[in-house]
């Protein structure tokens, strides 16, 4: 085992390594601690990743490549994922390849040495080598075999790494197990029921949070200062929450693979797959349909300065400064009139020209400016020029 000094040389041996055949620059790649079942030990419950390598940090990558194989792992780049135990040697090796950075990793640099490091001190600390740290790399963008792939893709988009509606995620939710959660801590449901007697009567039975395949955001993410999420449950793991966010309690959800892209003020539901760009309001209640519930498989994007009305529904996508009154419901099919005069107003700020009386939803889906309303005695539904701005309360953002 060499001992590298100086970054020079490391930036060399860096260099050497990403030359040689057996190294492939990877999409994305981590050490995840895994949570295991408490039954069935070779079942995968839940991958932690306290860094997340994302299209960067090459270095590192080729550096656990080199050190997997020189630590004795059968390393396989040519598949879309590989998978292998973090040991001792490949501990050690690694700690010899990062050798002049270690004194530097702290703060924001070096977080893979800080990684490595911290893996070692728990093993100190412990007294024996911790089994349930595993290296992870993705190659390229397939459906994700493994628990691992899942997280890290998860975590890619919740860190807003990788855009959203980005990433293959086909399968994913077969991968995962549902499991009930304690805490951060994923229990295996047979395991539950093989217990459940002797832990009732010693008084030992765990406060069950819910039961889900996927944990909560805020179990993996830390938000950013100014983002607001005033009920843990709100938001599912694998949403990407964009930073000065308001997500209220009551009505909201956000599912994974959507969210905000902007501030944003979410008091109603946004849906798999549906994004809300800067400046809209979610109004309470309000539903943005996914990609399963009405909108034929097209995922919904809402533009920037939008208001979506209390209790109202969006099946279609909407472009910028648009307004949905409350209590409506706006879908493909909804057919909607649009006088003369409010179709030159619309005209006037979309590429896309109206020339007719009447448009189903889909017809009009993504316009910029347009207030959906429907008459009170009529029930007629109509489309005219949006008046209003949209402006969020900057002190709550």
């Amino acid at each position: 085992m060499h001992t590298i000094t100086t970054p020079e040389t490391f930036k060399a041996h860096v260099q050497t390594l990403q030359k040689s055949p057996n190294y492939r620059e990877p999409l994305g790649f981590g050490i995840c601690r895994v949570d295991v079942g408490q039954l069935d030990r070779t079942k995968v419950l839940q991958a932690t990743y306290p860094m997340v390598n994302w299209k960067e940090n090459f270095g590192s990558a080729a550096v656990f490549l080199d050190t997997l194989q020189q630590s004795g792992a059968s390393v396989e780049t040519q598949g879309s994922e590989f998978i292998a135990p973090v040991t001792e040697a490949f501990l050690e090796h690694a700690l010899a390849a990062f050798s002049p950075y270690i004194d530097e990793a702290h703060g924001e640099a070096h977080k893979n040495v800080q990684l490595i490091l911290g893996i070692k001190e728990i093993l100190n600390e412990q007294g024996f080598w911790p089994t349930q740290y595993r290296v992870v790399f993705l190659f390229e963008d397939s459906a994700p075999q493994s628990v691992e792939a899942v997280y890290l893709k998860l975590y890619a988009l919740s860190l807003a790494k990788a855009p959203l509606r980005s990433l293959n995620l086909t399968g994913a939710f077969g991968k995962l197990h549902n499991v009930a959660w304690s805490g951060n801590t994923p229990i295996e449901l047979a395991w539950l029921r093989a217990n459940e007697i002797d832990l009732k009567l010693r008084n030992e039975f765990p406060v069950i949070d819910f039961v889900d395949k996927f944990p909560r955001f805020l179990q993996h993410i830390i938000p950013a200062d100014n983002t607001r999420i005033l009920e843990a449950s709100k938001v599912r793991f694998g949403a990407q929450i964009h930073a000065g966010t308001t997500i209220m309690p009551g009505a909201s959800y956000v599912n994974f693979n959507a969210g905000t892209t902007g501030t944003s003020m979410v008091e109603g539901r946004i849906s798999s797959s549906a994004i809300v760009g800067d400046g809209t309001d979610v109004g309470g209640g309000a539903s943005i349909l996914g990609v399963l519930s009405g909108t034929d498989g097209n995922p919904i994007t809402i533009g920037k300065n939008s208001l979506l009305g209390a209790n109202c529904v969006c099946g279609i996508p909407l472009g910028d400064g648009c307004i949905i009154d409350a209590g409506i419901a706006v879908l493909e099919g909804t057919k909607f009139s649009v006088t003369v005069a409010e179709r030159a107003k619309i005209n006037e700020v979309n590429s896309v020209k109206l020339d007719k009386e009447v448009y189903k939803g889909k017809e009009i889906a993504g316009f910029n400016g347009i207030h959906f309303r429907q008459n009170s005695l009529t029930g007629e539904m109509s489309i005219g020029r949006s008046k209003r701005e949209i402006k969020l309360n900057a002190e709550l953002h």
